[in-house]
């Protein structure tokens, strides 16, 4: 049977990598061509779409942003940034209210600058930086712009110094270095206790599917595969109404547009990406709009001729 293209929302385990996940993946559906959305760290568990054939194509126009819910760990500075390191300082935590720590986390709510772990996936000069940190090297990384567009303080356990928070964020957002930076800010050390992330580029939770299930028999995963254009529909739609439009378009030539098209949605970008489709609501790729707003021109095509 001819694997489905879509997305499938697997729920990680602890310990699993993402490429394990993906490994794994490709013998149960016999297809090679499978990736992950995004990095989850072993020790995280939770949500990871993995997309399936032709949907691989279609990464980078998901919705990029994240949701965690974590615990951070006062007192404690580890190698990782994350509980599972090497301990290399102990300091006191302070005696702080619920409203106090609330306010302090203000300073990772926006936009703001972090410094990467160096047990990371960051590339240095050609390198990950978790290879040379494991050799022991010196070397230091830039900050990073993130996006943290909500941070909620859910617990203060100030007997135990955990603190958990539900966050959500761009791509490319540390957990662990807001576990160490927070511990910094607040005159003591932090690390990450534990994580789980609740949604990922438009997927959630409860959508989501063991592959212990997969593999004992017990789902079969075939039945959870969402197609690729309903994990788009947070991009604005284009309809090709006949066959000369769909002709041109899979031969890689522009599409003539009215410019008042895209006029009726107020909120439409110019420069963000369009999704092309036929009147039975078939995804035929992705276009952006030349400069004059006059045409589309295809990015991504599928079935190209």
């Amino acid at each position: 049977m001819e694997t489905k293209d879509g997305f499938l929302v697997i729920y990680k385990d602890k310990g699993c990598t993402s490429h394990d996940c993906v490994k794994q993946i490709r013998k149960l559906l016999n297809t090679k061509k499978v990736g992950h959305t995004g990095t989850l760290d072993p020790e995280v568990i939770g949500t990871l779409p993995i997309a399936i054939g032709s949907a691989t194509r279609f990464i980078q126009y998901l919705p990029q942003c994240k949701t965690y819910i974590g615990q951070i760990k006062l007192g404690i500075r580890t190698n990782t940034d994350d509980i599972h390191g090497e301990i290399i300082k102990q300091k006191a935590w302070p005696k702080i209210s619920y409203e106090k720590l609330d306010q302090y986390l203000n300073r990772f709510r926006g936009i703001i600058k972090q410094i990467p772990p160096k047990v990371s996936s960051v590339h240095v000069n050609g390198e990950r930086a978790y290879k040379r940190s494991f050799r022991n090297e010196n070397f230091e990384l830039a900050p990073r712009e993130v996006k943290i567009d909500e941070l909620t303080l859910m617990k203060w356990d100030q007997i135990n110094g955990i603190i958990e928070i539900k966050i959500q964020c761009s791509a490319g957002t540390y957990i662990r270095a807001i576990a160490r930076d927070l511990g910094e800010i607040l005159n003591s050390e932090g690390c990450l206790l534990q994580l789980k992330r609740i949604s990922a580029c438009g997927f959630d939770e409860q959508n989501s599917i063991k592959i212990s299930d997969i593999e004992k028999g017990k789902k079969n995963s075939k039945n959870f595969i969402i197609p690729t254009i309903s994990a788009l529909n947070h991009i604005t739609s284009f309809v090709l109404v006949n066959e000369e439009q769909i002709n041109f378009w899979q031969t890689g030539r522009a599409i003539k547009v009215d410019i008042n098209y895209f006029k009726e949605s107020k909120s439409f970008d110019y420069k963000k990406p369009i999704k092309v489709i036929d009147k039975k609501q078939t995804l035929l790729g992705i276009g952006f709009l030349n400069k004059d707003q006059s045409n589309i021109n295809p990015k991504l095509v599928l079935n190209a001729k």
